[in-house]
């Protein structure tokens, strides 16, 4: 199975906060996860925790490679690039990540990777993997928050694109 590629200074265990999140299913295809991750108005429809879904620069609707643009996740309004646009393909996983940052001060900065690889596996199964690595103050806040915060968060958003999917939300 496929690792997320991580840059210099947001590898787990040396940032402030980390999660991550992986479901393995069958009854879905790569091709149809695809669109409802890579689209994100779309999140809206099966992840409430996401919010107001915008692009800058004229592109969009779906992320490209250093694609910016904005939504609200986590109380947070998160300014985002993407960093890594990898489309499906058969025979390798599928991926995108982008930094998002949030905050202006060194209290209310908070600077994230978040990943996320799809890949076919054998037996028409698909697995989902998405990752967050953070830096700053609200990071180290959310890091000691029980339960935690990003765990669920993402659980729900794993849960709610599988739900998508299979066309039942």
């Amino acid at each position: 199975m496929s690792d997320i590629l991580w840059p210099n200074g947001y590898v787990p265990g040396f940032t402030d906060n980390y999660c991550s999140n992986e479901v393995i299913v069958s009854g879905v295809t790569v091709e149809e996860l695809w669109p409802l991750l890579n689209t994100p108005h779309l999140w809206t429809t099966y992840y409430a925790n996401s919010a107001n879904t915008r692009f800058h620069d004229g592109k969009g609707p779906e992320l490209a490679m250093g694609a910016r643009f904005y939504f609200e996740t986590f109380g947070f309004p998160v300014e985002a690039e993407v960093v890594l646009h990898v489309a499906p393909v058969l025979g390798q996983a599928a991926r995108v990540a982008w930094h998002g940052w949030a905050g202006t001060t060194p209290d209310d900065r908070l600077d994230v990777h978040h990943a996320w690889l799809i890949e076919a596996l054998s037996g028409g199964r698909v697995r989902i993997l998405t990752q967050e690595t953070q830096v700053g103050k609200p990071a180290q806040a959310l890091a000691l928050a029980r339960p935690n915060p990003m765990i669920n968060g993402h659980q729900d958003w794993l849960d709610g694109l599988v739900a998508a999917a299979r066309g039942a939300v």
